[in-house]
């Protein structure tokens, strides 16, 4: 009974234990009737119990399961009571009923994660117990990277039920780079055409001699976009499209090499590109490139609506490793530069982000980028992804914005998790899950009005070493679950943290990720399916620096 992952503010255990049986039923007060089909679907696929679902009387019921709405609660609190008088999950909306009923399933034991009963014959029992519980941070979230490795649709699906078994309530959806396009963008169907697949892939890290032959790519259709918000908002989960610019862009370029630098390099023979790194390969910065964007992001703010969870305003628009080196050879670039009446490349970047900026403002929209957008300076309404470390956002608190924490050094779960031999494809520093759980999102040298600017943290699943979906499972799993509790719990300082307990209440989950069929690093190591022997990668000697 406390083994809950991410840990609650309040568990009072009482003596007894509300049975489900076959007169068990679901009721639903007003506001709740979505939650109520989430939950008879998953315990129904678990229990084979029919748990039918009707309305709530009010009335105390030994053998029922009833939710509601309490004005007392914040949105996403909630108030758990498993008693004499059966199950009853309070919370502040319909979301808090559903982190609620999230904890009701793991209180039923880690066979409530399977699809099908592993026994018709086995009791359900939920403990007596009192739960009071709300969330430390209003974003918690986790960045998928499906532009370098393709996730195909029900992959996507997959993790959005994952995030919601950890409360975590923002997926940042990597959409575009380099190495691939995977939106449909009707007005520019070359974007997915000639943008989503490349002929190679390059095994490893760059530096790797090792490439896979095989075309990689793929795509999601404007439809299987409308699915994914519409799933994640039935969980309570906000969707942040991410489109690219102005680096990160040579997928883009190779469907439509005018938006290139073609006075530099010659765009119509790029392709998609094949390896890692930073690219040199930057968008123009001309009005018929502001254009052409507009377009896109036309049609994104139709497929991701502003009013499908608290963060659908958001835009990402990347922002960060912009090469400037093709703008100071161009002379296109060199003459907006003259002029716009600007300072140098970095400015010119920010008067691309500027407009962007202020081209979503007007629609109702904010953007949110990487913490190389307050080079210039950024719009009040922008807010920041502090990657760089922690200074980005401690500049962007203090300046006033938003800022979400997912430095690298701490919360890049495509960084090794170990430092022997046997991680596979290792990369950048060693990150090992009480690395994790020690993270701490708020700078302690923000004031109390600087730390409100802190929305919460992330962490970032970057694909380039992760060719599939156990390869994804390995790098994010266990962490996530240690990301979640620091996103989600009031723990107390890093070094005064119970890893140890932690790590108890871990052994339950394990179980319950287990009945997910998720395929996580054992805390032992690396099992031998999960190496990756021979591959290169870029590991990072010494600890990280500090922040």
């Amino acid at each position: 009974m406390t083994e809950l992952i991410p840990a609650p503010r309040s568990v009072v255990a009482g003596s007894g234990e509300v049975r489900l049986t076959g007169r068990t039923r679901i009721r639903v007060g007003r506001g709740t009737e979505e939650v109520g089909d989430w939950l008879r679907t998953v315990l129904r696929q678990a229990t084979g119990l029919p748990l039918p679902v009707g309305r709530d009387s009010g009335d105390a019921d030994e053998e029922s399961i009833a939710l509601a709405l309490s004005a007392g609660l914040g949105p996403e609190e909630y108030r758990l009571v498993s008693g004499p008088a059966g199950v009853r999950i309070e919370g502040g909306s319909a979301a808090g009923v559903l982190l609620g009923a999230q904890t009701l399933r793991q209180l039923l034991g880690p066979d409530a994660y399977r699809r099908a009963p592993v026994r018709r014959d086995r009791a359900w029992a939920v403990p007596h117990v009192t739960v009071e519980d709300g969330p430390r941070f209003r974003w918690r979230g986790l960045m998928l990277d499906v532009a370098r490795h393709f996730m195909p649709k029900d992959g996507v699906l997959r993790y959005i039920d994952l995030m919601a078994a950890h409360k975590l309530n923002v997926l940042h959806l990597h959409l575009t780079d380099d190495q691939g396009w995977r939106i449909e963008i009707k007005r520019y169907p070359k974007l997915t055409e000639v943008g989503s697949w490349r002929a190679r892939t390059k095994v490893g890290h760059r530096a790797s001699p090792l490439w896979d032959d095989k075309p990689h790519g793929g795509h999601y259709t404007q439809d299987d976009i409308r699915e994914i918000v519409a799933y994640a908002a039935e969980r309570h989960i906000s969707v942040v499209p991410e489109i690219d610019v102005p680096g990160h862009s040579q997928a883009a370029i190779a469907a439509y090499p005018e938006l290139g630098n073609s006075d530099v390099v010659d765009t119509a023979s790029l392709t998609v590109w094949d390896t890692w790194g930073i690219n040199a390969n930057v968008l123009a910065p001309t009005d018929d490139t502001l254009r052409f964007y507009e377009g896109v992001l036309e049609e994104v703010l139709d497929l991701f609506p502003a009013d499908a969870g608290p963060f659908s305003p958001f835009v990402h628009i990347g922002g960060d490793e912009c090469s400037k080196d093709q703008w100071r050879e161009s002379d296109t670039a060199q003459k907006q530069i003259s002029n716009l009446g600007l300072a140098d490349e970095d400015a010119l970047q920010a008067w691309f982000i500027g407009h962007f900026d202020s081209w979503l403002a007007a629609r109702g929209r904010r953007l949110i980028g990487w913490d190389e957008i307050l080079e210039g300076g950024l719009a009040p309404g922008a807010a920041v992804s502090s990657w760089r470390g922690y200074a980005g956002g401690v500049t962007a608190a203090r300046a006033g914005h938003d800022v979400v924490m997912c430095p690298e050094q701490q919360v890049y779960l495509d960084h090794r998790q170990a430092a022997g031999p046997e991680e596979p494809v290792p990369i950048g520093y060693v990150r090992t899950l009480e690395d994790v759980y020690r993270f701490e999102p708020v700078p302690a040298e923000l004031t109390a009005a600087e730390r409100a600017r802190v929305l919460g943290t992330q962490a970032n699943v970057w694909t380039e070493v992760m060719e599939d979906q156990g390869r994804v499972d390995y790098q994010t799993f266990p962490r996530l679950a240690a990301l979640a509790e620091v996103a989600w719990s009031d723990l107390p300082a890093p070094a005064d943290r119970d890893f140890t307990d932690f790590e108890r209440r871990m052994t339950a989950h394990y179980r319950r990720l287990d009945a997910l069929g998720v395929g996580y690093r054992p805390p032992t190591g690396p099992l031998p399916w999960q190496q990756r022997p021979g591959i290169l990668g870029r590991p990072i000697d010494g600890p990280p620096p500090a922040r």
